[in-house]
């Protein structure tokens, strides 16, 4: 009995001992620890509302009164900007026919949901009592591509394309280039201005125009010239009633939008232009904005896509500072 009390003790005293040596260990290791580090926060990068609040005047373009059109409808004015490295000879002829009033009296004669509103003479195909065209043309060798030029100023985006090798802008215009063909052009986004055609690729000159108003129909690319793009107004041509006949042209005269005239903002007094400015797409700070698009910051994003299409980035548009 006296010899099992006596293990008893000495199992006692031993577990106390390798207690006593574990606390000892880990009160040296503490001592010796260094203290956690913690994680830095990651650097918010700038929402697109700062990026744009802190753009430079010289981040900004006026709009080119010679390559800038005014479309009048009864509900208001539609600013056009014409993209001249693109489409030379069918912007020149536009201007031509705007200028002998082409254009007055004609209408919107189609409007087809999530895809295009269509001007146009409503009797373009009775030859016989169409509007005569003066000193313009009626069709124009196609410009659906141009040849690339390292002078066409081109900022690329990060992200591949299904459409085309490379995206990007050109003077404000969204833009594709394939460098292996040496060819260039623009793509078909909200707002895109181009000019309609028949089957033949030169059936097409200007006096038919239409304008994107859904989803960008990219298959039109490289098969249709575009011109330009709308910089203000679209809302009056995307809020028109569809039209109801085959490919939604408007069946009765009355549901036609009258167009009152198109004019070259150049040929308007100055007191009556519209004073627009435009980011430009060459600049830093162009590509902070196209960055905060690809990555939203703002709170109510939870994922950032980091990704973006070249008609996902809405170039800003504003109106010049001390405009009326």
């Amino acid at each position: 009995m006296k010899a099992d009390t006596q293990q008893q003790d000495l199992s006692l005293t031993r577990a106390a001992s390798l207690c006593a040596l574990g606390l000892a260990t880990m009160l040296a290791a503490s001592l010796h620890a260094k203290p956690p580090v913690t994680a830095a926060k990651p650097v918010s990068a700038p929402t697109t509302a700062a990026v744009l609040a802190a753009a430079k005047p010289g981040d900004w373009r006026a709009l080119d009164p010679q390559n800038t059109l005014y479309l009048e409808l009864s509900g208001g004015r539609v600013v056009i900007e014409l993209a001249p490295a693109f489409a030379p000879n069918h912007i020149a002829n536009i201007k031509a026919l705007a200028r002998e009033k082409y254009y007055d009296g004609l209408a919107i004669v189609r409007a087809q949901d999530n895809y295009v509103v269509q001007m146009n003479d409503p009797d373009y195909e009775n030859e016989a009592a169409r509007k005569p065209i003066k000193t313009a043309k009626r069709s124009l060798p196609p410009e659906f591509t141009v040849a690339w030029d390292a002078k066409i100023p081109f900022t690329r985006l990060p992200d591949p394309d299904g459409y085309a090798p490379e995206t990007g802008f050109s003077d404000g215009f969204a833009a594709a280039r394939d460098m292996k063909a040496q060819r260039t052009w623009l793509t078909h986004c909200y707002g895109t201005v181009g000019v309609g055609r028949l089957n033949p690729v030169d059936s097409g000159g200007g006096p038919e125009l239409y304008v994107v108003i859904g989803t960008p129909p990219r298959q039109l690319d490289r098969n249709v010239t575009v011109v330009g793009r709308v910089v203000k107004g679209i809302e009056l041509l995307s809020t028109l009633p569809r039209g109801t006949g085959p490919y939604s042209l408007y069946e009765k005269p009355e549901q036609r939008a009258p167009i009152q005239r198109i004019r070259v903002a150049a040929d308007v007094p100055e007191n009556e232009r519209v004073a627009l400015e435009v980011l430009r797409t060459d600049t830093p700070t162009f590509e902070a904005y196209v960055e905060s698009r690809r990555n939203h910051r703002e709170e109510w994003y939870a994922v950032a896509a980091g990704h973006i299409d070249v008609c996902n980035v809405e170039v800003p548009v504003r109106a010049a500072p001390g405009a009326r």
